[in-house]
């Protein structure tokens, strides 16, 4: 019998703060427009973590209180944010040059399709009716020097967004380092899939089912 008060994976808030927690002390990051948004909300005890948005600011904070948005103050994605003591606004041709230029540590992206090998789909299905949305994806899988993916395992018809080869026209080939899904944290190398953490609930038998790609299992020494 399945309990459905049972809790499976993790919420976005919780796949957000996973994120956060492996970016480095001192690291300046892009985040992605969607769930990557999120990543602003958390800064890990006694570190210090510089968020960018691509339209002009560097000094990114968290969300801002409901009603208390500045409509000058807004990121990539048009939503509200905050900005820290000491940030930094600039042009946007600006902001390329720092991504361009490699002076940006991680990017914190959403995807449609991540392959096995670290290749990376999010701007269109490819479908003739599909709105395409380059926006700054491209720049930033080729400038940036850690491409983190932040995605829910499965699309809202439950097929795999983690899978063998993508079928979606390509952001970038073998750009991604790590995904972060709702069901699991999974490291790409050379050598396929690694499963690095299970979200709560979640057996390596469940997250195999579904998956698209191959999975393989850290030894502990390994982790």
């Amino acid at each position: 019998m399945i309990n459905n008060d049972i809790k499976i994976g993790w919420d976005r808030a919780e796949m957000a703060q996973k994120v956060a927690l492996d970016i480095p002390d001192g690291s300046y990051v892009n985040l992605g427009i969607g769930i990557p948004e999120l990543v602003a909300d958390f800064v890990p005890e006694g570190r210090e973590l510089i968020y960018q948005t691509e339209n002009g600011l560097l000094g990114m904070g968290p969300v801002p209180e409901e009603g208390k948005g500045d409509r000058e103050l807004v990121n990539a994605g048009k939503k509200y944010i905050t900005s820290i003591p000491g940030a930094a606004y600039f042009h946007h041709a600006d902001s390329f040059t720092m991504i361009r230029g490699g002076h940006i540590d991680v990017c914190v992206l959403g995807a449609m399709q991540v392959s096995k090998h670290g290749d990376l789909a999010n701007w269109s299905t490819g479908a003739k009716d599909a709105i395409p949305a380059v926006g700054g994806a491209m720049d930033l899988v080729a400038g940036v020097k850690r491409i983190f993916v932040i995605t829910q395992h499965n699309t809202k018809h439950g097929d795999p967004k983690i899978v063998e080869e993508c079928s979606f026209p390509l952001t970038g080939k073998e750009v991604v380092e790590r995904i972060y899904s709702n069901l699991a944290i999974l490291d790409i190398k050379k050598e396929g899939l690694f499963v690095r953490e299970l979200a709560p609930n979640v057996s390596f038998e469940y997250l195999e089912e579904h998956t698209g790609a191959k999975l393989n299992q850290y030894l502990k020494t390994q982790v």
